[in-house]
């Protein structure tokens, strides 16, 4: 079957050879590589098992792109950062943030795009072209300052050491710590639910 629910099936086989079931060819990853950049959809499955594997071959694609000589996208503190999280309380929100992140990014190019040809026409821009940088740069900073902020709310989570039975006023002291973290959970989710849109 060539597609399944409007995706393209590739097959991997145990040599590692990559079959487009779509077009009944072989491919390799530059060529899903091209694939994601037109925007075709498909779904990666492992021939023997029919397991999904499309999460690992996306990540292969990544990591030769980002081997091939000046062609990295990922910095090195960026990196860190992400491994850091792995294992971490955070781990289930930085997939979230990361998505609503890279759409907002990616809607913002084509309204600047939209703008540059507007202004410009659709001739190569050599001049004027420090504006869109410094528009990228400042989204950039927008948006690490949000997940900076993003994980600063979960900071309460870190546990503290057990406590003997509380006394009465100690408890009330309890309460209101857990009301202000309800209170910061609430403002967390409006800043993820107003990214998203």
């Amino acid at each position: 079957m060539a597609k399944h629910e409007g995706e393209i099936i590739i097959k991997k086989y145990a040599n590692r050879r990559l079959y487009n079931t779509g077009t009944s060819t072989y491919v390799t990853l530059e060529d899903l590589a091209k694939m994601v950049k037109k925007g075709e959809e498909f779904k990666v499955q492992d021939a023997k098992t029919g397991e999904d594997i499309t999460h690992s071959v996306l990540t292969q694609i990544i990591f030769e792109q980002e081997s091939k000589t000046g062609n990295t996208l990922l910095p090195i503190s960026f990196l860190r950062q992400l491994i850091s999280y792995y294992g971490d309380q955070m781990q289930m929100v930085v997939p979230t943030f990361l998505e609503h992140s890279m759409q907002a990014f990616t809607d913002q190019q084509v309204q600047m795009r939209d703008q540059m040809t507007r202004a410009f026409g659709d001739t190569p821009l050599t001049k004027n072209f420090q504006a869109p940088i410094q528009m990228m740069e400042e989204q950039v900073r927008r948006n690490t300052d949000l997940f900076r902020q993003a994980m600063q709310m979960f900071t309460p989570f870190a546990a503290p050491a057990p406590a003997p039975t509380p006394a009465p006023a100690a408890r009330k002291g309890e309460n209101k710590d857990l009301d202000e973290l309800k209170e910061q959970l609430k403002a967390l989710q409006t800043r993820l639910d107003s990214m998203g849109t």
